[in-house]
């Protein structure tokens, strides 16, 4: 079973892909994840990807393409789930050619709509662990315990300079400008479904569960 996340930035897929890949036994393959995977490795096209990113430039299509490739050539799960790409309609049409050269087919696109404002609201107040990652909010998901980590116990945080509220406002105009014409492409192929990206993390879990499951038969 092969799988697309879309949804803005703060949508949850990441929390999302995680639930999925347990559940599923599929692999998680966020873009963000892989480019850092891959400077790390000291590979030709990890070479290629650091020359860019340390020029402060974007990583081609053409680079994208590869390094997913290369992971699902690689990988021994069920299938995968794509978290952060593609975000144009010219990357779904490269990750289409891509997939149909290995014999594979999207199972699923699934669209994580949210409410704007509401989103700003639970971005801004987002801070993380700085030695685990583990994700908290000031307002809805504070550690159990004030200043300690509930994952590995650690006391020092982080907090995103892009989770400024006039920053999360320009990347949201960013996916609706650039992202938001992928859904008719994917519309058409008749595989887009839209859930509540609002709803509780375990309602969301519940309704993209609803849908692979008839995928699978279950």
């Amino acid at each position: 079973m092969n799988i697309i996340l879309l949804g803005p930035p703060g949508a949850g897929k990441g929390t999302q892909a995680k639930r999925l890949e347990e559940k599923y036994g599929l692999a998680q393959l966020a873009t963000g994840d892989m480019l850092r995977a891959e400077r790390a490795s000291g590979s030709e096209l990890g070479r290629q990807v650091q020359a860019v990113m340390d020029a402060g430039k974007l990583v081609s299509d053409e680079t994208m393409i590869a390094l997913i490739a290369n992971r699902i050539d690689r990988t021994d799960r069920k299938g995968f789930i794509l978290d952060g790409f593609p975000r144009t309609v010219p990357q779904a049409e490269a990750l289409d050619a891509m997939l149909a050269k290995r014999g594979i087919k999207l199972d699923r696109v699934i669209e994580l709509t949210v409410d704007e404002s509401a989103l700003v609201d639970r971005l801004g107040g987002r801070f993380t662990c700085a030695t685990c990652g583990a994700s908290y909010h000031g307002r809805n998901h504070r550690p159990k315990h004030e200043g300690v980590c509930d994952i590995c116990g650690g006391t020092e945080f982080l907090r995103r300079a892009d989770d400024d509220p006039s920053a999360i406002k320009t990347r949201l105009e960013a996916y609706r400008r650039q992202t938001a014409p992928i859904l008719p492409y994917y519309r058409d192929k008749k595989i887009l479904e839209a859930i509540d990206g609002m709803a509780p993390i375990d309602g969301v879990t519940r309704q993209i569960e609803g849908i692979l499951n008839g995928v699978t038969g279950d």
